[in-house]
């Protein structure tokens, strides 16, 4: 085998590597044999010289195996997880994983924290109190095992080679790169131990995937990756256009998530949730079709098994005190004081421009420029009107909550965030077209358990 550089030169010239070979490079620079400025280099090979199909998968699993995976084979049934790429007002896991439960399905997730414009799941998590969010691995496979759902932060010693090379990615140019992107979210799904993997993509204006495009070709290489390496991952495409639900911002997103379990969600969100439940259901070889899939979850949110297993989550996880945020929702974090944000003309709204939003969520304190900054919980943008919507001159587009601090500390002035907010809507005198929530929907196999002998 060539030297290191002699691989970063190989990638460079077009060639293709071997597994040995992709080992070979990322367990050089998980030792420091290959330097960062070396790595970088083969990153930006990768980007303009791209990777094959097993090359993809060779580096998935290299970063599977540069640390530990979770051991969920004791579980009984099958294990899902589901994925997303982000995007804003995206509470969908406090939803869907206890629907998926209530469904039957053993469901395994591990979150992060956000870096961006609002929290991630875990974040949101901490607006609930007594919740905690961190489960040792003992834990974690006895609370699968007894209620079939288990909700906690990823650890750093999974898959640590994806988080060392994504920090180098970050600040070397080489972030765009499909291969790459998939494997860091393929290598960390499989780490995590769940049999089946569902991937909600993102695409649009607030999404990480400005084109369908783009959106597209990362599905078909998670899903191709996933088969190669022996797990069912189906992709769905959704649109992030406008954002997701009403609420953006983590108190305020933890709050749309109780009331979409009480059945009383915005729209968008419980259909995401029941087509991703869906999807995961036709992947553990549950149900025949997606249609019979969304029934079984409608009929799990309507009648009330959903809201149930979110109680079993919180009682597991934050006992009484978690429990009590269900009957007292002044419990969650609250803002210091709402203010309206006022539409400046009449109208349809034709757009309502994400990264406006979340813009202004994070002027306020919502999310973090640092991966250890603090933020605000209370902080948040509760839309009033949506794509479609008509809107009079000084009726309220959203309304804007102001954090807990005391209005010195503010991280900025409200009325920034105000005019971003109403710069954000696109109001104009003739409706135009609402965006289709999905894009496409790709099932991956459906999974096949072993039968234990």
């Amino acid at each position: 085998m060539a030297s290191l550089l002699g691989l970063i030169e190989k990638k460079r010239d077009g060639l293709t590597h071997t597994a040995s070979e992709i080992d070979a490079l990322v367990h050089g620079f998980m030792s420091d044999e290959l330097k960062d400025y070396q790595m970088a280099a083969w990153l930006m090979a990768v980007c303009t010289r791209g990777l094959t199909l097993d090359e993809t998968a060779w580096l998935t699993e290299a970063y599977v195996k540069s640390g530990r995976s979770l051991d969920l084979s004791n579980v009984e049934g099958v294990v899902v997880d589901k994925h997303s790429t982000g995007g804003v007002g995206d509470k969908t896991t406090l939803v869907l994983v206890p629907l998926m439960a209530a469904a039957g399905l053993k469901v395994a997730k591990l979150s992060g924290r956000g870096l961006g414009f609002t929290g991630g799941t875990i974040d949101k998590l901490e607006s609930i109190p007594g919740f905690r969010v961190s489960l040792s691995n003992t834990e974690f496979v006895s609370q699968l095992q007894s209620i079939g759902q288990a909700l906690s932060s990823q650890t750093s010693d999974l898959a640590p080679a994806d988080g060392k090379i994504y920090a180098l990615r970050d600040v070397s140019g080489t972030i765009p790169s499909i291969a790459l992107i998939a494997a860091s979210v393929v290598s960390k799904k499989i780490a995590a131990g769940a049999q089946v993997i569902v991937l909600d993509i993102k695409v649009g204006e607030g999404a990480f995937m400005k084109t369908q495009e783009q959106a597209r070709e990362l599905a078909s290489v998670c899903r191709a990756v996933g088969e190669r390496l022996g797990r069912s991952i189906s992709t769905v495409i959704s649109s992030m256009d406008q954002p997701l639900g009403l609420a953006i911002g983590n108190s305020l997103e933890v709050q749309e998530a109780i009331d979409t379990l009480h059945g009383k969600g915005p729209e968008d969100l419980e259909a995401l949730c029941l087509k991703l439940g869906a999807v995961a259901l036709y992947g553990a070889g549950q149900v025949g079709d997606l249609a019979t899939g969304e029934q079984l979850l409608f009929d799990c949110l309507k009648d009330g098994r959903a809201l149930e297993q979110f109680k079993a989550l919180l009682k597991a996880q934050g006992g009484e005190e978690a429990l009590s945020i269900l009957e007292e929702p002044l419990l969650l974090p609250q803002p210091s004081r709402v203010m309206l944000v006022p539409s400046l003309s009449s109208g349809y709204i034709n757009a309502v421009h994400s990264l406006g939003i979340a813009q202004a969520a994070k002027m306020m304190g919502a999310g973090r420029t640092h991966k250890d900054s603090p933020i605000d919980l209370s902080v948040g943008v509760l839309l009033k009107k949506k794509i479609g919507d008509w809107v009079d001159e000084g009726e309220a587009l959203a309304e804007l909550y102001i954090g807990s601090k005391p209005l010195k500390e503010e991280p900025t002035n409200p009325s920034e965030a105000l005019q971003v907010i109403q710069e954000s809507f696109d109001i104009q005198p003739n409706r135009g077209l609402i965006p289709p929530l999905f894009d496409s929907i790709e099932l991956g196999t459906v999974y096949k358990a072993k039968i234990k002998s």
